[in-house]
This record gives C-alpha cells, structure tokens and sequence, in this order.
C-alpha cells in the first residue's frame, strides 16, 4: 500500500496517476489530513492492503527540494509514504502553452516525476504527461505554427518524454491536423449511435454491454427508442453538415441482418448525407459476422467496418471469454472482403494474461497474411469495472507482461503494411504506461477516431450510455449522457431527449 499525504486536493488526479504508472501493483491511498495521516500510520496497517513491495528504499537523501516544491518519500511500517507540499509560486523556466495555473502544475509534475524516479530507478516513455490525449500538446503547438524542434524541446524539457514518443506524438499531430483541415468542425457535427449488446462480455472489458440473448426478444423496442433520439437530432441539426456516423458498441453486429437494415435505412432517411465522408459500423467480434449483415451493410453504403480479433491465439481467446475461434475470425475478414468491403480495421489488445512477445507476433502475422486497411493497437488497461481486477487478484499481476516490445512489434509490422499512426489516447492503469495507436494506410484514416480524440466537432449520441459532446464556440465542452441501463433507457427514452433540449439551451447562450 502507499499512503498520499497530499494538501491540494486539485492535484490528486496528477498525483495519482503518476504513482500508478510507477507502482501499478499497489493500492494508493489518499489521506488528506497530515496529522491524520501520521497517527493511522501508527497502527497495525496490514488489513488495509498488500504489503509495498518498496521495503529495502534508501532512506538517505529522500527528500526532493527545489525553490517551489518539498516532496518526501518514506517507508514506513511495510508502506511507503508520499508527502507533497505545494507552493504557489509560478517560476519563468518551465514555459506553459495557457498560464501560470499550468506552469505551476508543470514545475509540480516534473520535480515529482524525478522523485519518483530516482527512488525507484524507473523512467516512463510519456514522462510526467497523465492525461489521456498526450497528442494536444502537440496540436495546440502545430496550430500556434512551432515549429518540430520547438514543439520537441517543450515535450522533453516540461513533461520529460521520450525522444520515441516525441516523434510519435508530433508525427500523429501532423496528420490528425490534416485530417481536421478538411472538416467543417464549427458548423459541422457527427452521429454516435450505441448498440450496447454483445454475445459475452470479456475479462477486460468494462464498457456497457449486455448479453444479446436476454435482450433478443426486445431488441426492435430497443431501436425504436432510438429512433426516437434520431428524430430529434434529425430536426435539430437539419441546417448543420453532418461528416461521420459510427454505429459502435458493444457489437453492433449482435443485430439481425433485418434490424440492422431498419435502423441504417431509418437514419439515411432521416439525415442530409450529402457531406458524409464516413460511415462506420464496429462489427467487432467475429461469431457475430455473417454473410447476410454484411451484405446489408454494403448495399447501404457503410464505408468501414471493423472485424476486431484482439489476439490470433485460441488459448487466450478461450481465457478472455471470446467465443470465438481464430479461424472464424479469418472467415469473417474474407467474407468481407469478398462482399466487397476495401476498409477494414482490426483491433488487437498487448499484454493480454500469459501473452508473451512471441504470442503477439504470431497475432501480428496473422493480420499481416490478411492485411487489413487499418490497424488499433491497444494497451491492455485494467478497469475496475472489469471481471479482469477479479482474475489478476488470484493470478497476480505477474502473469501480465509489460507490452514496450510488444509495441515495438506492433509498430514494425504496421510498417511492413505501409500504414502510419493516425492517432493515439491512453487510459489509466495502462499496462507499461504506454497508449493505444490507430494505424492506417493511405486514405483510410478512421476519421470519426480523430474527432472523438481531438474534441474540435460536436458528436450528438444515442443509445444506452452515450454521451453527447457539444463542442460551444469558445471551445468549451459540454456533456449530456444517456444512462446506462438498458430497461431505465427504455423507460426514461422521453427524459433522454429533454436532456438534449436543455443541454441545446447553451449553443443559444
């Protein structure tokens, strides 16, 4: 366990994440109180958690000093102990692309950073960046015209990252950018629609998902309700250019051949798409693909979809609870090509439990004999809302393996296929601290991919636990979400669309 003394509540998102990236085995926790804290790291602590694993830290020269920040690490009792004392003088050397509030998190994070690692002797490919996005450093640097140098000297010398990920970022800036250019981003908006079904739920996933065989039966009173949501987008954004729709999930494909037609052909019926540069539909998991929904979805011009193995070797297919074989999935992906799809995405996951390197270029082989029109590369990230918490308790977190090389056999095999990194996010407790990588070959881009990382266009949503972006004319972002529960989103469908009114009412402020 390790204990956070941490007297600016507004840096614990920072804090946090950073610690984890170091110690992604143990348990943090926050006690806002110092004295509070001194006097429970008195008692017998071995019931509120495992053990660190720090127990031999040179106690010698702990403390990390410097003119603004005071940061002591102690091993205490079995635990280790952080103490961040805060001092609100913004300093002239780190140089902040949005004030001095920036600037003095900036000087926190890097002198925190170096804390950590000096004690423990680690360096992270993303230094002291915690957020999801590291690219909009980059882009808010490309769009004030820095130039490579100057974007790669701030990256290194404010958030310590490395010159791998620096030319990485920069690269995928530069054509999330090029992407953008083309959009209408302040009148034009695109479409979100959620299937929130699957045939299981596998061990990592935390997203909304419901098993399709206990909502089979009410499936079309499922899209119904959509419809609904669809009209009112319809009406309201009829002047506005629409330029994506991804139809995601869940598996979209956990539809019937008919459903699917209803819905798709409501929503042409429904939508100007006279400025539609993308119509994506997530066919996702292979048991769920069949001849008939993909021959659906090329008569009514579905542009790309995705056919998503995660990994090309039956054992952990098998211990993820995906339902499928490998050879489905090299089924599924000649079936659409033969259907006459010429954009297709595969997803895989690194660091996936017992795969090794030599697993991960099996996979890679895999889809290279298949070539693909686009590749996403994920880091394996363990969400608390996934069975995947539960095994890596009995397991131990051991048996998963750090994915650095796996990355790097990604990266080479997305080279072999003439594809580029196109864009990029991370999510917390990602394994290795790296991210996950959307590689595309020329023009085949996953456009809406970009403008949900990059923020700059509205994205109205619908469905079970979708969430509407509205992107407002100061570059504020605002949120409305649908609530999650398949039932209450039935029943509550009327609320969901006065949430939307209201939520309207600011583009009219």
């Amino acid at each position: 366990m390790i204990k956070i003394i941490c007297r600016k509540p507004d840096y614990e998102y920072d804090v946090h994440s950073l610690v984890k990236a170091f110690y992604p085995a143990e348990e943090l926790v926050f006690v806002r109180e110092e004295a509070k804290a001194e006097a429970s790291i008195k008692k017998d602590t071995v019931a509120m958690g495992r053990e660190c694993k720090e127990q031999e830290v040179d106690t010698t020269n702990q403390a990390q000093t410097n003119d603004d920040w005071n940061i002591l690490l102690e091993p205490v009792k079995n635990e280790l102990v952080l103490k961040c004392r805060f001092e609100e003088i913004a300093t002239e050397d780190i140089v902040s692309l949005v004030g001095e509030k920036s600037e003095v998190k900036n000087r926190f994070k890097f002198c925190f950073y170096q804390a950590l690692s000096k004690i423990t002797g680690k360096k992270l490919p993303w230094g002291n960046l915690t957020g999801i996005r590291p690219t909009k450093l980059a882009m808010m640097m490309l769009e004030q015209e820095k130039s490579d140098a100057e974007m790669k000297a701030f990256l290194q010398g404010t958030h310590l990252v490395s010159d791998e990920k620096c030319e990485l970022g920069i690269g995928i800036a530069k054509r999330e950018k090029a992407i953008l250019d083309r959009l209408d981003c302040k009148r034009g908006y695109s479409l979100y629609i959620g299937i929130p079904f699957c045939p299981t739920t596998c061990l990592y996933c935390s997203f909304t998902s419901n098993p399709i065989f206990k909502w089979k039966n009410r499936m079309q009173e499922y899209i119904d309700a959509m419809k609904k949501e669809i009209d009112f987008w319809s009406e309201t954004y009829k002047d506005r250019p629409l330029n994506t729709i991804y139809i995601g999930g869940g598996t979209p494909t956990s539809l019937s051949a008919e459903q699917l037609e209803d819905l798709i052909t409501y929503v042409k019926g429904k939508f100007d798409l006279s400025h539609l540069l993308e119509f994506t539909v997530e066919a996702g998991r292979p048991d769920s693909i069949t001849r008939d929904k993909l021959e659906v979805l090329y008569k009514l011009g579905i542009t790309r979809i995705s056919v998503n193995p995660q990994t090309m070797n039956q054992e952990t297919l098998d211990l993820i609870g995906r339902c499928h074989t490998i050879e489905q999935t090299r089924e599924a992906f000649t079936l659409a090509r033969e259907v006459g799809f010429d954009n297709i995405n595969m997803d895989i996951i690194l660091g996936l439990p017992g795969e090794d390197a030599d697993m991960v270029a099996k996979t890679l082989e895999e889809i290279k004999a298949m070539n693909p029109d686009s590749l996403t590369a994920h880091s394996l990230a363990i969400k608390r809302a996934s069975k995947l918490g539960e095994w890596i308790e009995k397991n131990g977190r051991e048996a998963l393996n750090d994915t650095s090389d796996m990355m790097e056999l990604t990266l080479t095999c997305a080279k072999a296929l003439d594809m580029e990194a196109y864009y990029l996010y991370r999510q917390k407790n990602m394994a290795g601290n790296l991210e996950n990588v959307g590689f595309a070959k020329e023009g085949k881009d996953g456009i809406y991919n970009v403008l949900i990382m990059e923020e700059k266009q509205t994205i109205v949503a619908v469905g079970a636990g979708s969430i509407t972006k509205l992107v407002l004319p100061d570059n504020r972002i605002e949120r409305s979400d649908n609530v999650k529960d398949v039932e209450q989103y039935l029943a509550r469908i009327d609320e969901m669309v006065e949430r939307r009114k209201k939520l309207l009412e600011l583009e009219r402020e």
